[in-house]
């Protein structure tokens, strides 16, 4: 992308020019390979380029939005003129001196994708493929998809920020189906992170597929989970899910100000166990929700946002941030530039503790182990919450018993955080794409092993129970 600071400069003076307190712009190119691997085969090999423009104008509260594809100067005029057409503002048509800032962190790529011929990517989504076939022969279906997307970026706005960043992730995921008796389960496993070729070099691809299978098939021979109340440990390896969905969206600045959030106004309360401390890091080497930058030009950063069971703050964007009178803490982010930047976590996370994952478990005469969390619901209004349990077992005298199906958890976020007892030294990752407001981010999540004394734990009754 060739567009120089003069360019930008110009575009923000046509995007102020009826007065807006506030301009930015936002360019991208994505350059992306996908394959897909199904019925035993390599369905798709795609790749391609996407490149455009968002240009947002802020006057008081009111935000007008317009994007374009043509990068042409005459194109960003345009656009950047039909955005001013919505300000009516009173300001003077005012831009700082751009100032190309620099990141004070890096997170660097050992391999670039690009770097990597398409029949080695194929090589690696054909072998998972293989090896997850040959665990068994109740395995009956894989999917497996390899992405790269390579992303280049230009943010520059009316109060002087100008950034020029590059971005790289690669992700490979694979869904297991295993059939028995007219009975399904699946195995679902991924990997990823903000990683060149080098993330499929340093982990072996092959042990998520005999993750997956094996996990397919456990659940097969798995009795149906037993219903009611009992206490949960939830292990390090479930990942992060439930502190992202019953905790984290609860703490987006834009939720909060809207009063959606079950933890508006409670900044200095205590809302978790004192075990807990909940960070949100863009910061992380590696991790799939990091950035040098986010998708205004604020530097990624580490939030804390829980303390020892205290309320610290919130994740706020620029329009947040501005609106309750504090600086933005790197949380503005947007899935591409046909979208405007709302606030998302990144890397989100309970801080690991001092306990023996082991001894939480010994120390548990009866109840539900959590290995893999599934799908779910969170009311962020009130903090209730359902989720689904893709892999459990139960406890049965301080050791890890039989496989269940079928379990639910019920609970409500911030009573069920206040309730943990245990908390352990270890520290397990999940990757996602999250969805907010109609647009996907790449995120992480992370939990170390943690006790609760007591959930709600549905189960299933089948015929003849």
């Amino acid at each position: 992308m060739q567009i120089d600071r003069e360019q930008l400069v110009a575009v923000l003076k046509i995007a102020k020019e009826r007065g807006s307190d506030f301009a930015d712009i936002f360019i991208e190119e994505v350059q992306s390979a996908h394959i897909y691997c199904e019925q035993d085969r390599i369905e798709r090999v795609t790749a391609g380029i996407d490149a455009g423009c968002g240009i947002r104008v802020i006057v008081g509260e009111a935000t007008a939005y317009a994007y374009t594809n043509d990068l042409s100067p005459a194109g960003l005029k345009e656009a950047a003129a039909t955005a001013a057409m919505a300000a009516r503002g009173q300001g003077e048509v005012v831009v700082m001196d751009l100032r190309r800032r620099t990141p004070s962190f890096d997170l660097p790529i050992l391999v670039l994708p690009e770097s990597v011929p398409v029949a080695d990517k194929v090589a690696v989504v054909e072998k998972v493929n293989s090896v997850a076939r040959k665990i068994d022969t109740k395995v009956r279906q894989v999917t497996v998809a390899y992405r790269d997307v390579v992303q280049k970026i230009i943010i520059a706005n009316s109060e002087g920020v100008w950034v020029e960043d590059e971005r790289i992730r690669t992700n490979l995921s694979m869904n297991v189906i295993a059939v028995e008796d007219g009975r399904i389960q699946t195995g679902y496993e991924s990997l990823g992170g903000v990683m060149g070729f080098e993330i499929l070099q340093e982990n072996d691809p092959t042990e998520l597929a005999i993750k997956a299978a094996n996990r397919a098939i456990r659940m097969l021979g798995a009795r149906p989970a037993p219903a009611g109340r009992m206490p949960v440990v939830m292990a390090g390896e479930a990942g992060g899910t439930m502190v992202h969905e019953a905790c984290g969206h609860g703490l987006e600045a834009d939720l909060v100000q809207k009063g959606i959030s079950v933890y508006a106004n409670r900044i200095g309360e205590e809302v978790a166990s004192h075990l807990i401390t909940v960070v949100d890091d863009a910061t992380l080497p590696g991790r799939f929700g990091s950035y040098r930058f986010d998708d205004e030009g604020s530097e990624g950063q580490r939030t804390i946002l829980i303390e020892n069971g205290i309320l610290k703050g919130y994740m706020y964007d620029y329009l947040t941030a501005r609106k309750a009178g504090v600086p933005p803490t790197g949380n503005g982010r947007r899935e591409s530039y046909q979208h405007r930047p709302i606030p998302r976590m990144t890397n989100t996370l309970i801080l690991p503790g001092k306990e023996d994952p082991k001894a939480i478990i010994r120390d548990t005469q009866r109840g539900l182990l959590v290995t893999r969390m599934g799908g779910g619901q969170v009311n962020t209004t009130n903090g209730d919450f359902v989720f689904e349990v893709s892999d459990g077992y139960l406890i049965e005298h301080g050791e890890i018993g039989e496989p269940v199906r079928g379990a639910t958890l019920t609970g409500n976020g911030p009573k069920a955080l206040g309730m943990v007892d245990r908390v352990g030294w270890d520290l397990g990752f999940s990757i996602g794409m999250c969805g907010k407001d109609g647009q996907g981010a790449p995120v992480g999540d992370a939990q170390p092993t943690i006790r609760i004394p007591e959930l709600v734990v549905g189960g299933i009754v089948e015929e003849g129970q």
